[in-house]
């Protein structure tokens, strides 16, 4: 594997999620080190931008999760840099991260995704029980791994659950919740090449896919694939596909769905750097179609490059 040179392994990074992105970096990196590859790990945490022009890589894997990691900073800095990187571009990786402008763009798309409101001050709440009827969800518009997320049953809930949210994020993201069941969809590849893994249903207990159920419990249970019908599974994937190239994604991503009581999906997000742990979904589907862990992760690895072509100067 001598021909991918010298490859970067980026972790841990400083966001809410950084105790996952540690686990993440760690799978990716000894995956990489058992095929042979020349794979360092680099935790944006405790070095900096300098540190990174100065080790030499040849192409990295990102493997943070969150703000400064997969919301697009790192991914213009590493333009800058010119050095290859896997996932999605400066632009898809802020818009994804964004789980706002991601509805905005799903919307005039005509897919499918709950209504929504957003909120940006306390008093904001005065009429968010006109826009959604409860229950609806409140999350910081800007992370991921269900932190701030709260479910709202009542109006006496609100202002607790916007300040929790707040603490996150200064844009919170009001949703109608959708009862119903779980999904994601893992997409590999970019442009027409992009497709669409098997489908994965989550039960998580009492129905909290919460941070602890999402990658420490052993209580939550996924199936993969999901037991859908044949051509709702082809449909959800579809969705999943339009999502992510909607959104203008690369390399790999994550498409989340409610599935509703009348089988309806429901677009929720996009992540385009979803975990690579032990409990994480990306490897399960991968998995279930016969890829292994270390070749996902090679695969992902090979499709590192530079999205923003350079202007030839004058």
């Amino acid at each position: 594997m001598n021909h991918l040179g010298k490859v970067g392994v980026l972790y841990g990074g400083v966001s809410a999620e950084r105790e996952v992105s540690l686990m993440s970096g760690a799978g990716v990196h000894d995956a990489l080190r058992r095929l042979g590859v020349d794979a360092h790990l680099f935790d944006t945490q405790s070095q900096n931008l300098s540190d990174l022009a100065q080790a030499g890589f040849d192409r990295v894997f990102i493997a943070l999760h969150g703000r400064f990691g997969e919301d697009g900073t790192l991914q213009g800095a590493l333009e800058l840099l010119q050095i290859p990187y896997t996932g999605s571009g400066p632009m898809a990786s802020a818009l994804a991260m964004d789980k706002v402008m991601t509805k905005r763009v799903w919307l005039q798309l005509g897919l499918p995704t709950p209504e929504f409101a957003l909120l940006q001050s306390e008093q904001d709440l005065r009429q968010l029980d006109q826009v959604l009827a409860f229950p609806f969800i409140m999350k910081p518009a800007h992370e991921g791994s269900t932190v701030g997320f709260s479910r709202i049953e009542t109006s006496e809930q609100m202002l607790d659950a916007y300040r929790l949210a707040a603490r996150f994020d200064r844009f919170v993201l009001a949703e109608r919740f959708i009862k119903g069941r779980e999904l994601t969809v893992p997409v590999l590849g970019s442009g027409e090449q992009a497709r669409a893994l098997p489908v994965i249903e989550i039960v998580a207990p009492d129905g909290n896919y919460d941070f602890e159920n999402k990658y420490y419990s052993d209580a939550t249970q996924y199936f993969c694939p999901a037991d859908l019908p044949a051509e709702l599974t082809m449909q959800i994937q579809e969705y999943a596909r339009q999502a992510y190239l909607g959104v203008n994604c690369e390399g790999w991503g994550r498409v989340d769905f409610m599935l509703d009581e009348n089988n309806q999906p429901w677009l929720l997000e996009v992540n385009t750097s979803p975990g690579m742990t032990s409990h994480s979904l990306v490897p399960m589907a991968a998995k279930a179609e016969g890829i292994s862990y270390e070749q996902l992760c090679l695969s992902i690895l090979k499709s590192a490059s530079l999205k923003l072509q350079a202007v030839a100067r004058k």
